[in-house]
């Protein structure tokens, strides 16, 4: 089977690398794992080997970078990280280690195949996409109960053994990857298994044929693109993927998905049809197009049985109290007295307007003049104009800069952004901004106020506001998420501020990119 390695997606076409020094079969590291068999190289030029543990005599994998030294550190601190990690649906990591000039990990073997190599015969059958992504999702849940993120979730880590087996490999989490990343590339497996197709923007980029997407670039249902899929199971895929819906945790998602793939051998679960935990779609303040693919409306946000379960506690616990109450009389009980005045309001209601409020963040309404672009520069201030596209609810269109010569905005300023007024001081839980590209770098900074509209102001802005989280550098894809808030502190001036574009433009000006949309998330 192809042992995918720690890249985003194995290159079937990257050569053996064969130079003075480099690793030969038959060759022994560290006195223990002897290589047996060159069998890929990963995108970031990775060798994956087929090897032997001589000591243990069992087979195992071995993940090689050469040369080595301080650019495999990252490599070897990521593998020392998912060994801390056991779980019968994550790949077992033996060994890290760094000699110089070449590094290498060690990992189990898995006999198989991976989802990539399956799906590229034929596309998975409902039944069996369920049980690899309840394995997926099952792996997943377990790093993140550890604080772990993995951060590279795509069909070519995902191994099928020749036992049935589901395992998840080569976890590499960097300061890009979030929990909802992952929770997004489970989507993304869901929707790869049923039909082939991998959606780049809202799973990663990768060499995968992008998902299948209407004339607006929406992507499309899997039971639009394939017949048989159930119902049930291609709206949690599309949920999954929608920027708009509120993500569940990993291990929210995988007792989800561990029931529908129970069904499989119990069908009376299917009775009460699929629970649903996502929320309907974020107020972005944008119309939905009730001929598109996404029409059919949302569920609750509340599972039935968790509903059911609530309902039965609130009587049970009210028959509790009315028998306290009864004893607490001397038995004696009155039909017509009064309910107390002191009962509590429930915390699901918000006792200035009793309209309900369960602390979910959500999507705040931003309109255009709430929005400006930010442009600390004297001489040229000239790309000032289409920031209400940011806030439009429409990925389809954006902001986008003049084309430059350099990375850098052709050194003439540090960077260009938009600033975002919120209205008031708001808690905030997410900030996510949809890029027309990948290979960006930009972070997110907040302040107390905006000076106005000027390079002078602009500058103010820069100098004063303060980062929020870690910056993104060169990032490989088009969703740059924030989720680094202060729980206790309050924002009202947000700024997403690109300092280095990536190259997509033409020979004259081939640095540029755009802003597609600004999602803020938090509680009002």
């Amino acid at each position: 089977m192809t042992q995918v390695g720690e890249g985003q997606e194995a290159s079937e076409s990257a050569p053996q690398v064969m130079t003075f020094g480099a690793p030969t079969v038959g060759e022994i590291l560290a006195e223990r794992y002897e290589l047996a068999e060159h069998i890929n190289n990963d995108s970031a030029g990775r060798q994956v080997w087929r090897g032997v543990d001589v000591v243990l005599k069992r087979p195992v994998a071995v993940v090689l970078r050469y040369p080595g030294g301080d650019s495999a550190m990252e490599m070897l601190q990521a593998a020392v990280a998912a060994s801390r990690v056991i779980h019968p649906s994550l790949v077992g990591v033996y060994d890290a280690i760094g000699e110089g000039e070449r590094a290498y990990v060690v990992r189990e073997w898995v006999d198989g195949e991976s989802l990539r190599e399956i799906v590229a015969e034929e596309p998975l059958d409902p039944t069996r996409t369920t049980t690899v992504a309840h394995a997926v999702a099952e792996a997943v849940a377990a790093m993140h109960a550890t604080g772990m993120v993995h951060g590279n979730i795509h069909p070519g880590t995902v191994l099928i053994g020749d036992d049935g087996r589901v395992v998840l490999a080569d976890a590499r989490a960097d300061s890009a990857d979030t929990r909802e990343t992952d929770i997004r590339a489970i989507g993304g497996v869901l929707y790869f298994a049923l039909t082939g197709h991998w959606p780049h923007a809202e799973a990663g980029r990768s060499n995968l044929p992008d998902a299948v997407r209407d004339p607006a670039g929406a992507v499309a249902a899997p039971r639009q693109i394939r017949a048989g899929v159930p119902a049930y199971l291609g709206d949690l895929t599309m949920d999954l993927l929608d920027s708009r819906l509120a993500l569940p945790a990993a291990d929210v998602l995988a007792a989800e998905l561990g029931r529908l793939d129970s069904a499989t051998d119990e069908p009376y679960y299917e009775e009460a049809g699929p629970l649903r935990f996502l929320s309907g779609p974020r107020d972005t303040g944008a119309a939905v197009d009730p001929g598109g693919p996404r029409s059919e409306p949302q569920r609750a946000t509340v599972r039935k049985i968790a509903a059911g379960v609530a309902g039965l506690l609130v009587i049970a616990v009210a028959g509790l109290v009315f028998g306290i109450s009864a004893l607490g009389n001397g038995g004696d009980t009155d039909d017509t007295a009064a309910p107390p005045s002191d009962v509590p309001a429930t915390a699901d209601s918000d006792p200035a307007t009793g309209s309900a409020n369960n602390g979910k963040p959500k999507n705040f309404a931003i309109s255009a003049n709430q929005v400006r672009i930010v442009d600390p520069s004297e001489s040229q201030r000239n790309e000032l104009e289409g920031a209400d596209a940011v806030v439009d609810g429409n990925e389809n269109t954006g902001w986008e800069p003049n084309g430059y010569k350099s990375a850098n905005f052709g050194n003439l300023k540090p960077g260009m952004g938009i600033l975002i007024d919120l209205g008031q001081p708001r808690t905030v839980s997410s900030v996510q901004v949809t890029l027309s590209d990948g290979g960006a770098s930009a972070e997110l900074r907040a302040g107390a106020a905006d000076p106005g509209s000027s390079a002078a102001g602009d500058e103010q802005v820069l100098s004063s506001y303060k980062r929020v989280g870690d910056p993104f550098e060169a990032f490989d894809a088009t969703k740059m998420s924030f989720t680094d808030f202060d729980p206790d502190q309050k924002y009202q001036y947000l700024l997403f501020f690109i300092t280095e574009m990536p190259r997509t433009g033409d020979s004259q000006w081939p640095f540029k990119v755009g802003v597609q949309e600004i999602v803020v998330a938090g509680l009002s």
